[in-house]
């Protein structure tokens, strides 16, 4: 019987009034941070909240989100997080879906979540950026409701590209297990690191690898509610940041802001990133300036979520996802789900251990489909080298196919990053009536970069096969990115003079 709750009671007792959760000038410490997920426990209790129910949380990276996670994993609930961005419809589907019994919105997002909660007949509690006020602590249930390991603890969305969202079901073994391999294997997590919390904690990356690790070491986790990379190297500097988590996105951001140089960021002395492919350039030049260590990583939501990573006591390959962590099994598989072998052999990666999702929610044909023979498929294709080492080609569902030959986005953007202006690529698949798809990019510059098309279009054609290169290349101000910053390569459009 465990509870991952349980994490936070062990840390409160060794080191109470150790700084467990920042946000500027506001900290809770460890001890304060215990009683007041005490007090939400045993206000849910009172409302008749029992273990198994689910409860909703709509908040970015404030105070507030700890306190509420813990506090309902304390009661024995399982949490269902979402983004504050979403729109009303949408949250209304997660609290049906998910048969959310009470939900806790941030305030300044309430009105969305509000109008959900009364559409689906759900109770809504507005809570503002520090925590819920007015929790009777008399009424604190200070000791977490035993659960087994196999019980759900979280319900993870997926982002749905194909069709509606599904619930990915975490349990709390799975969470348990990844956090420590975080705190211990991968990161070497200690009670004096102040970990970067810029990662969404509605996202899975944010919430096992910032807040679920962070609690388990016992370390502080310093928040930043929405990404900026100014804001980002101030707190760095402020705080005194050992390490820092993010997206490449994020890390592009703060190579390239044009006043980096005068943030002291010399405490770093790890990094790691994962949520995309992370281009070989960034990572190269990430490092070179910040002067600390950048390992990349492979996880999804429905693998809690690291499964691959490149090992802080092994050899780091540039643009690998590294070799697979402790208690999980990687293999690559064709269609047939028969192993595909040999160096540069390209096969999709499929996922064994305790890190895997029990299934999706209420979607056993889903779970079947996605889980046929024990091993998950994640849709991701890539690589494995003599050394056992895994390189991601692609996304199943981004693949190219031109004229019957196979273009992998990802080793076109590489080619796009190594251009000294651009600082962000997305290279899709666009129809073609003769070819099928034809292929092309949409490129952000760097700040006061300046570059023609037809200048980054023969670029890349020097470094690719001619059935490769992006015919179509338009300049945009931005890509679009997902909550976690991640390139979304699928809301990419064309100019209507490339689709004429």
């Amino acid at each position: 019987m465990t509870n991952l709750a349980r994490n936070l009671v062990a840390a409160a007792e060794q080191h109470a009034d150790r700084p467990a959760i920042r946000l500027d000038g506001f900290d809770l410490t460890y001890g304060e941070f215990r009683d007041r997920a005490a007090a939400v426990a045993g206000t849910l209790r009172a409302k008749g909240l029992r273990p198994g129910d689910r409860v909703g949380l709509v908040l970015p990276n404030v105070p507030a989100f700890p306190v509420l996670f813990y506090g309902a994993l304390m009661a024995g609930c399982a949490v269902v997080p979402m983004n504050p961005l979403l729109k009303a419809r949408e949250v209304q589907f997660y609290l049906e879906d998910a048969g959310v019994r009470l939900v806790f919105a941030f305030e300044p997002a309430a009105a969305a979540a509000q109008e959900a909660a009364t559409a689906a007949g759900v109770d809504v509690v507005v809570v503002g950026p520090l925590g819920p006020e007015g929790f009777d602590a008399a009424e604190a249930a200070p000791e977490p409701v035993e659960r087994d390991g196999a019980d759900t603890a979280v319900i993870l969305y997926t982002s749905g590209t194909t069709g509606r969202p599904k619930g990915a079901e975490l349990t709390h073994h799975s969470l348990d297990t990844n956090a420590a391999l975080t705190m211990t294997t991968l990161l070497d997590l200690h009670l004096h690191d102040v970990v970067m919390g810029c990662l969404p904690l509605f996202h899975v990356f944010g919430l096992t690898c910032a807040l679920n690790a962070s609690v388990l070491a016992g370390s502080c986790l310093t928040m930043l509610p929405r990404f900026d990379a100014g804001k980002a190297l101030e707190i760095v500097a402020r705080d005194r940041v050992t390490v820092f988590e993010g997206v490449p996105t994020m890390y592009a951001a703060m190579l390239h802001h044009p006043d980096r140089e005068s943030f002291d960021v010399s405490t770093l002395r790890a990094c790691c990133t994962g949520g995309s492919a992370m281009p070989v350039e960034v990572l190269r030049g990430f490092e070179e300036a910040f002067g600390c260590i950048l390992m990349e990583g492979y996880g999804l939501s429905e693998t809690s979520p690291v499964v691959s990573f490149n090992h802080p006591d092994r050899e780091r390959k540039p643009g690998s996802i590294g070799t697979p962590v402790r208690g999980v099994e990687m293999r690559l598989v064709d269609g047939t789900g028969a192993d595909v072998t040999g160096d540069g052999a390209v096969g999709e990666i499929a996922v064994r251990g305790e890190n895997v999702m029990k299934g999706y929610w209420g979607r056993p044909d889903a779970t079947a489909e996605a889980i046929p023979d024990g091993w998950f498929r994640t849709g991701d294709l890539a690589t494995r080298d003599s050394d056992g080492y895994y390189f991601i080609v692609d996304r199943k569902k981004d693949l190219i196919i031109r004229g019957g030959y196979n273009v992998y986005p990802r080793e076109i953007e590489e080619a796009l990053y190594e251009h000294p202006a651009v600082a962000e690529a997305a290279c899709i698949g666009i129809e073609h009536p003769s070819l099928g798809e034809e292929v092309g990019a949409a490129l952000a510059l760097k700040p006061g970069a300046a570059a023609e098309v037809d200048e980054l279009r023969e670029f890349v054609k020097e470094r690719v096969a001619a059935y490769k290169y992006p015919r179509h290349i338009w300049l945009v101000g931005e890509l679009p990115k997902g909550p976690t910053g991640k390139i979304l390569r699928r809301e990419v459009v064309p100019p209507d003079d490339v689709l004429a």
